[in-house]
C-alpha cells in the first residue's frame, strides 16, 4: 500500500537531480555568455580605434616649400653674364600650366670670333616642386625619387661619350653631377647636368658649351665649376623665394652648405605629368646647332 507513494518521492527525486546538471549547463552557458560580451567589447573597442590609428597612418609630412622663384630670376646678372657672355639678356620661359609647381628658362650664348672660331655656351634651369600627398607620399620623397630619375636620364643620353657623374655636397639635401661629351657635326658640346634636391623642390641645371668653326673646346672642369657654382645659387633663389630672404639672396657666392631650413608654406599638388621635365633635355641645345 506505501509503495505508490514511495514511487511518487523517488520520481520527484530523479527529476530534481536530473535537473542539477540543466542548471549548471545553463550556468555554464551564462558564463559563455559574459566571457563572449567582454570579447564583443574588446573588439568593438578595438574597431572604434582602428579608424583613428587609420586616420592618423594617412596624415603626411606637410611639404617645406610651397613655391618656386621665377624660373629666369634664379640666376643673378653677373652669374648670366659670366656662364653666357654674349647671350646673358635673352633668357627664354619655358611655357607651364602651373608656375606654382614647374618652371624653366633658357639662354644661349655664341661668341663669334670669324675666322678665329667661336665659342657657344648653352644654360637651362628646370624647377619641379611636389606637394605632400596622402595616397602617393610626402613631397621630399617624392622629390628624391624625380632627382634620382632626372640622375639616370641624364647619364643615358643617346650618343653621350665620356659619361661621368659623382655626388655634390653642400648643395641642397642632394646633388648629382653628370657630365659627357657629344659629338654633332659643328664641334664637341662639353655637357654638364647637375641635379639637387632641396626639400620637396628639384633644381636641374645643364650647362654645355663648344668650339666652333675650328676654335678649342672648353675645359670640362672650367663649365663643371660654373655649372655647380650656378646650382647653388638656383637652390638658395627656391628657399629665398620661401622664406622671405632667410637665406643668402641670390648671386651671393658662398662656399657654404646651400641646405634650406623648413618653411610652413603649403601649395597645391603636383598633377599626373610630373614625371616630365620642365626643360629639354641639354642633348637638344646642340641639335639646335645642326
Amino acid at each position: 500500500m506505501h509503495r505508490p507513494a514511495q514511487r511518487q518521492r523517488l520520481t520527484r527525486i530523479l527529476v530534481c537531480a536530473a535537473a542539477v546538471p540543466v542548471m549548471l549547463v545553463a550556468s555554464g552557458c551564462s558564463s559563455d555568455s559574459d566571457d563572449g560580451s567582454g570579447g564583443d567589447a574588446k573588439k568593438e573597442s578595438g574597431s572604434s580605434a582602428s579608424p583613428s590609428a587609420t586616420e592618423a597612418g594617412s596624415v603626411v609630412k606637410e611639404a617645406a616649400y610651397a613655391k618656386l622663384p621665377e624660373p629666369c630670376a634664379v640666376l643673378s646678372a653677373k652669374s648670366l653674364k659670366e656662364l653666357v657672355p654674349k647671350g646673358s639678356k635673352s633668357g627664354k620661359e619655358g611655357s607651364s600650366d602651373d608656375t606654382a609647381t614647374r618652371g624653366s628658362c633658357s639662354w644661349d650664348s655664341l661668341d663669334n670670333n670669324g675666322v678665329d672660331g667661336s665659342q657657344f655656351r648653352w644654360l637651362n634651369v628646370s624647377l619641379l616642386r611636389f606637394e605632400s600627398d596622402a595616397t602617393r607620399g610626402e613631397g621630399d620623397t617624392l622629390a628624391a625619387e624625380y632627382h634620382a630619375k632626372q640622375v639616370e636620364d641624364a647619364r643615358s643620353v643617346t650618343d653621350a661619350k665620356n659619361v661621368k657623374s659623382r655626388p655634390l655636397t653642400g648643395t641642397g639635401e642632394e646633388a648629382t653631377l653628370v657630365t659627357y661629351d657629344l659629338k654633332k657635326k659643328e664641334g664637341t658640346f662639353r655637357q654638364q647636368t647637375v641635379v639637387t634636391r632641396v626639400e620637396n623642390v628639384v633644381v636641374t641645371l645643364d650647362y654645355n658649351g663648344a668650339g666652333l668653326a675650328g676654335d678649342e673646346s672648353p675645359k670640362v672642369a672650367d663649365l663643371s665649376k660654373a655649372a655647380q657654382k650656378a646650382a647653388k645659387e638656383a637652390v638658395r633663389s627656391v628657399v629665398t623665394a620661401n622664406e622671405g630672404g632667410a637665406a643668402a639672396s641670390p648671386g651671393a657666392d658662398s662656399g657654404t652648405d646651400a641646405s634650406p631650413s623648413r618653411s610652413s608654406g603649403k601649395g597645391a599638388s603636383v598633377g599626373p605629368d610630373e614625371s616630365k621635365d620642365a626643360s629639354p633635355r641639354a642633348s637638344k641645345s646642340a641639335a639646335k646647332k645642326d
